[in-house]
């Protein structure tokens, strides 16, 4: 098997998932988020792609109802015994929300069954064909989302050589980055870094931008050469067994501007304040509230995001975002242990100058670890 961690890893999350599904009186929970797969199991596929799941019982029972090409991604990457692996047949005229059904009819679950119904695993075509067959199922995706939000100290270790493997790809990308040189040079050299020190393809694209395209936060077919002159904006993420260290960087090319001096004094600023305001116990709201302080205090209002971050993860495609989002008046308590990729985001569309600065933390019992090496300082070449 290739398997990340040990056997009492995954027993111990096991049975906090099986505590959780007793907490909300549910007989089973159907697990279709891939990363609730792969967090109680080890089962690493994009399989999830086509329709999947997983099925927990309170009692204990772990199934996988999945297809032909995941038999064998199954008893390869997961715990799952092949007595536990169950396969749905492509054929015309197939739903395997019906083999579904069959396999919770010949396991005995009935009563109250939840489901995750927020996640790409599912659907809203197989949502539709599942909850036909199955009526009353309950939303349920925080049950085991929560639980994956608490890190162990084994995937701490993991998020830590994420960490690593993103201030390796900044180094690569930074080596890469001057006047003239092409994005592609820049893309490839950063994804190379992180594949030679052996992480994996991160859960959404590396996001790439300069000119004009360095006020976008998206990921967007095109390359170009960069000016004498110019800004490029580089957020990516190394990925290590899923495990995801996401961080952002505005590089200046050039002699930088008063007006990208003054927005990275704002965003150096802005971060400071975010850490501060991350402690256990205390609301993400916080820490959205902070960010949106110290960039209106220093006239950016206009210019910044209606988020300043998000956990981090053992997260799939098609994005590395592990929910939620630091935003306003977000009541969802901090606590020790979690990950969080803090992003302070200046797109000024009025003088066409971005600046961005970035980097995922660890919680800590009195405030925050960075994970990352790098200091936070503008970066120019």
């Amino acid at each position: 098997m290739t398997m990340h961690f040990d056997t009492p890893e995954y027993a111990a999350r096991k049975a906090r998932a099986i505590d959780a599904i007793k907490a909300e009186n549910l007989d089973a929970l159907l697990m279709f988020a891939p990363e609730s797969q792969y967090w109680i199991c080890g089962y690493d596929t994009f399989g999830f792609a086509l329709f999947q799941c997983l099925v927990l019982t309170a009692s204990g029972e772990l199934h996988l109802l999945t297809r032909n090409p995941d038999l064998r991604q199954a008893r390869l990457t997961s715990t799952l015994t092949e007595a536990q692996i169950h396969i749905w047949d492509d054929v015309e005229g197939m739903n395997p929300a019906r083999d579904l059904a069959d396999l919770l009819s010949d396991m005995g679950v009935s009563g109250r069954i939840g489901y995750e119904g927020q996640t790409a695993g599912l659907t809203d075509y197989n949502g539709q064909q599942l909850r036909a067959l199955i009526p009353d199922l309950i939303e349920a995706t925080e049950v085991i989302r929560d639980q994956r939000r608490i890190k162990s100290d084994a995937e701490v270790a993991m998020h830590r050589r994420a960490a690593t493997l993103s201030d390796d790809a900044l180094d690569a990308g930074i080596t890469a980055t001057h006047a003239g040189a092409f994005e592609g040079d820049v893309l490839a050299a950063m994804q190379g870094a992180v594949f030679k020190g052996g992480g994996d393809y991160a859960g959404n694209e590396f996001i790439i931008g300069s000119g004009e395209g360095a006020l976008l936060c998206r990921y967007f077919s095109g390359r170009r050469h960069l000016d004498p002159s110019d800004q490029l904006t580089l957020e990516w993420s190394g990925a290590y067994a899923r495990y995801h260290a996401a961080m952002m960087r505005t590089i200046v090319v050039g002699t930088p501007s008063d007006s990208h001096k003054r927005m990275h004094d704002a965003c150096t600023e802005a971060l400071d304040a975010c850490e501060t305001a991350i402690r256990p116990g205390n609301p993400m709201g916080d820490v959205f509230d902070a960010h949106a302080r110290v960039f209106d205090k220093h006239g950016y209002g206009h210019a910044r995001l209606k988020a300043c971050g998000y956990g981090m993860g053992a997260i799939y495609n098609p994005i590395w975002v592990d929910f939620p989002m630091f935003h306003e008046g977000n009541p969802l308590l901090m606590r020790e242990n979690q990950v969080f990729f803090l992003h302070m985001i200046l797109m000024d569309s009025d003088s066409g100058d971005a600046m961005t600065l970035g980097h995922s933390v660890l919680v800590k019992p009195d405030g925050v670890e960075r994970l990352s090496r790098h200091d936070t300082g503008l970066i120019t070449r």
